[in-house]
């Protein structure tokens, strides 16, 4: 049986490093005395020093008052052994990430706790099972997966294992939200919710990189363009490729070598290399004394008029297609309105503008028989995302120089700032947006969290603009699907296969049309 958790419980906190202070922080905040230990001499009352300067530094700017800050520092003590632990109603591990070592760690506690002591781990990607296979209570051993920095970021996982008891994990999700932190429940599976379900969102750009379709500069700025509040590129120098490449290695791994999760050729060239992001100086981008170099978004000419053609034709729907018609019917040309089309975009004198479907330009052209085909990429879904926006496009090779230009000029005249990719398959955007809702799909069928929780969490975990759920119900899981399938044929490998449960939504759709 586990003891109610309130604000008198103590905490001891194992690893006095970002992590373990920032949990140490916001526990004692919260009105608990902690206990703050580190096997590292003198690490623990380092922290404690950092955090009462740190706080100062609040006061003065007026974000804290001086007694909230003072209380907060006096209920934190550093422990000098393991053995202190012994009164504490909860332990906090958020050690090294090796998983032999917090087994080591967990069983010397186990020998020091009382029996309904709840043991923790912030573990960001090791099988909570697996941490507690030793244990003799394994069942109020839990994962509390914060995210860094700790005090700032509201979301915490709380991973259940096989033999975690639900009443532990319900401890924990109450006291977390007494934490002024918004938890979601997850099963113990590789990479939990978050760090599994945006491994796409580095993939995706890594395998572009390795294809040479774009600069990083472009690619990241066609995803901030999408409404991301950074791009992969500057997010993995920012996070650290050591890092980033060990956790896609470990998801990669215990998912037996699934394709999907494959590590990318591209990123281990840099960790070998040493050039691990801002930690090093240089990863994908120069950073020096907090400036990057070859961040900023391309260029790109300022919005100008559409071209003029003989016939226009608008197909389809969506943000461009609402743009295009506005402004046609502001110049006062004559078109033709194609709403039941097979894709969106624009026809001008048989050339034709697309939304990426999944396929290349040139297969699009071969397949129609149509000389001049461009693609243009999936545009932003949030409000974060507008007039002034970067957006890929590309154009099949057999397309002639003229209608290139015009193409260029189309997206131009909607408002976007167009960024050429070389021709490839699903262009950045809608292929990202695939496969983090292909993932998140899976993530649910598989028992992993709930489809709320999956938005949430990339909410707040990674700071998302929107949820992969609520990206799908924006879009159309036909179309997803049939995105997936249509790169899925192009690579002839296993990464972009459909989650089952997003073809048969896909199915479902499709019945209820017909």
């Amino acid at each position: 049986m586990t003891r109610p958790l309130d604000e008198r419980s103590p905490v001891f906190v194992i690893g006095a490093g970002i992590m373990g202070a920032g949990i140490a922080q916001v526990a004692a905040q919260a009105g608990h005395p902690v206990q703050l230990y580190d096997a590292r001499e003198g690490a623990a009352a380092d922290a404690k020093r950092k955090l009462a300067a740190s706080l100062d530094a609040l006061v003065m700017k007026g974000r804290v008052a001086p007694e909230f800050a003072q209380a907060t520092v006096a209920r934190i003590t550093p422990a000098t052994a393991i053995d202190d632990a012994a009164g504490a109603h909860l332990v906090v591990e958020a050690i090294v990430e090796q998983a032999e070592t917090k087994r080591a760690l967990f069983a010397q506690l186990e020998a020091v706790v009382d029996a309904d002591c709840v043991l923790a781990s912030n573990t960001s990607s090791i099988s909570i099972t697996a941490l507690a296979r030793d244990l003799q209570r394994p069942g109020r051993f839990v994962g509390m997966h914060f995210f860094n920095p700790v005090p700032l970021m509201k979301l915490v996982e709380v991973v259940s294992g096989l033999q975690t008891e639900p009443a532990v994990a319900q401890a924990i999700f109450g006291l977390a939200e007494r934490w002024s932190k918004t938890p979601v429940h997850a099963r113990s599976t590789p990479g939990f919710i978050v760090n599994r379900i945006a491994r796409p969102y580095y993939a995706e750009t890594l395998a572009l990189l390795q294809e040479r379709a774009a600069e990083p500069a472009v690619l990241d700025a066609c995803l901030r363009g999408a409404g991301f509040r950074m791009g992969p590129c500057e997010l993995m120098d920012l996070i650290g490729h050591d890092t980033n490449f060990a956790v896609t290695a470990s998801v990669h791994e215990a998912n037996f070598g699934d394709r999907r999760f494959v590590p990318s050729l591209v990123q281990r060239e840099l960790v070998d290399g040493g050039l691990l992001g801002r930690k090093s100086g240089r990863g994908f981008y120069v950073h020096a004394e907090r400036t990057t170099t070859s961040l900023a978004t391309p260029s790109a000419a300022s919005a100008v008029a559409l071209p003029s053609a003989a016939r226009w034709r608008v197909h389809g729907h969506g943000a461009l297609v609402e743009r295009w018609l506005e402004g046609l019917a502001r110049d006062g040309r004559a078109f033709d309105r194609v709403e039941d089309s097979a894709w969106s975009g624009l026809e001008l004198d048989g050339a034709q503008l697309r939304q990426t479907d999944g396929r290349p330009a040139a297969q699009v052209a071969a397949e129609t028989a149509v000389r001049d085909v461009a693609l243009f990429d999936r545009a932003g879904t949030t409000e974060a995302a507008g007039t002034g926006s970067t957006l890929a496009w590309s154009a099949s090779g057999g397309a002639s120089e003229a209608w290139q230009a015009r193409a260029a000029q189309c997206l131009q005249a909607a408002g976007w700032q167009p960024q050429r990719l070389r021709d490839v398959p699903g262009l950045v955007v809608a292929r990202t947006l695939a496969m983090l809702i292909n993932e998140a799909s899976d993530a649910v069928l598989q028992g992993v969290c709930s489809a709320p929780d999956a938005d949430l969490a990339m909410k707040l975990g990674v700071n998302y603009p929107a949820g992969p759920f609520e990206w799908l119900a924006r879009w159309d899981a036909r179309q997803v699907v049939a995105l997936l399938d249509r790169l899925d044929a192009h690579y002839r490998g296993e990464r972009y296969r459909a989650s089952p449960a997003l073809r048969e939504q896909a199915w479902l759709q499709e019945a209820r049309t017909t």
